[in-house]
């Protein structure tokens, strides 16, 4: 069974303020804030293999902070997790990729993509019901790679507020 912490990029600058929207950074807050959801992971024993990225500024950012926090040792970028990419791109990475002693995966990327993923893992189908807020995690875990489509399991849907509040020192 391998897990995997969908979790959706920090708070960004706003649409709009950059010509290429790929090119939008975390706010200052948004670091703050996914640097926290970040430690509250780590001190929760949340732990992967790898942290597969979207390729975009932000998405990239939110990677490095988890990384910093320990959360994996290793940060690849991928386009499949780009605004609109391809689950079934990402799925057939996912057959051919070797996890390692923890058996989790990280993925890092953008609603409604990561909702609608998670949502086609569990359900078969996606109802755009699921959201993913800004450094909120959804886990799943996948028992059947070749065919992970409506028969993995879900067993985290987490707000960032969630992991602030309850875990706060």
């Amino acid at each position: 069974m391998t897990s995997v912490f969908f979790i959706r990029h920090g708070i960004a600058a706003e649409r709009g303020t950059y010509t290429n929207d790929g090119d939008r950074p975390l706010t200052d807050k948004g670091i703050t804030k996914t640097q926290r959801i970040a430690q509250r992971c780590y001190d929760l024993g949340i732990r992967a293999d790898l942290i597969l990225s979207s390729p975009l500024v932000r998405a990239q950012q939110t990677a490095d902070i988890l990384k910093a926090e320990r959360l994996a040792e290793e940060i690849q970028s991928s386009d499949a997790l780009a605004p609109e990419g391809s689950i079934i791109h990402w799925l057939e990475w996912l057959n051919h990729w070797q996890p390692g002693s923890y058996n989790a995966l990280i993925i890092v990327g953008h609603q409604p993509d990561l909702g609608h993923w998670a949502e086609r893992l569990v359900w078969g189908e996606s109802a755009g019901r699921l959201v993913v807020k800004k450094a909120g995690i959804i886990g799943v875990d996948i028992s059947r790679i070749d065919s992970p489509i409506g028969t993995s399991e879900l067993f985290l849907l987490t707000p960032p507020r969630y992991f602030i509040e309850t875990f706060s020192n």
